[in-house]
């Protein structure tokens, strides 16, 4: 686990390069082109955690971010019980971070902002308050996750997520324009490359020699949606 204070230097340089890449809007393609890329995760488990560190990092790392259109959708393998309140499979701390993920997407719609927050609320799972501090909006997604807004999101993730089809198994579930991935979401970069069919230039990633496959264990690193976790 980082320390606080490289945390919040690599969070506020990640903020600004994003602001940055923002403005390079003649580099990416239209929004129809995009490849939809789409992440159903839950926030304590330890294969989404590391999907959200490392794999989704290299998408706004490099170029790939210019033909990608990430959502994220913080509701995992959790239930909604007869009484509307969600119960998640690594317990109530899960739900308490599912929620304010829900609001820091919500604040910050830019995928270019929020998954660096949200980045670093993962990397910190017992010290994202000092994430969620250093981001300046602490009050507003305080405000949100204490409030019935964030209910409200989460049952909405929570719609989005069950009404999948084919249905999730486990997470991290990775869709490339609704079409799961399987095992092939250790190979982020080289699918979305593949996917991609619209007009604008390919990025460089797509055509770089770092663009390799990657070994896959024999035993899927994934959390089951039918698994009981202590």
């Amino acid at each position: 686990m980082a320390s606080s204070s490289s945390t919040k230097l690599v969070l506020c340089l990640c903020l600004l390069l994003a602001g940055l890449f923002t403005l390079s809007n003649k580099l990416v393609a239209g929004e129809s082109d995009k490849v939809n890329l789409n992440l159903y995760y839950e926030s304590l488990c330890p294969y989404c955690q590391n999907f959200i560190v490392n794999d989704l990092a290299k998408i706004f790392d490099s170029d790939l971010y210019t033909i990608t259109n990430l959502t994220l959708v913080p509701f995992g393998n959790a239930h909604v019980l007869p009484n509307l309140t969600v119960a998640c499979q690594h317990g109530e701390e899960e739900c308490k971070l599912n929620a304010l993920e829900a609001c820091i997407i919500r604040t910050w719609p830019d995928p270019e902002l929020h998954y660096w927050l949200i980045r670093c609320v993962e990397n910190n799972t017992k010290d994202w308050k000092s994430c969620v501090k250093f981001s300046g909006h602490e009050k507003v997604f305080n405000d949100c996750y204490n409030g019935d807004l964030s209910e409200k999101l989460i049952l909405g993730y929570a719609k989005q997520t069950l009404s999948l089809k084919p249905k999730h198994t486990y997470v991290p579930w990775v869709t490339l324009n609704d079409q799961p991935l399987y095992d092939k979401y250790h190979n982020l970069a080289a699918q979305v490359c593949k996917a991609y069919k619209g007009k604008a230039s390919l990025p460089k990633l797509c055509t770089s020699s770092a663009l390799s496959e990657r070994k896959v264990s024999s035993k899927l690193q994934v959390s089951y949606a039918d698994e009981d976790i202590n």
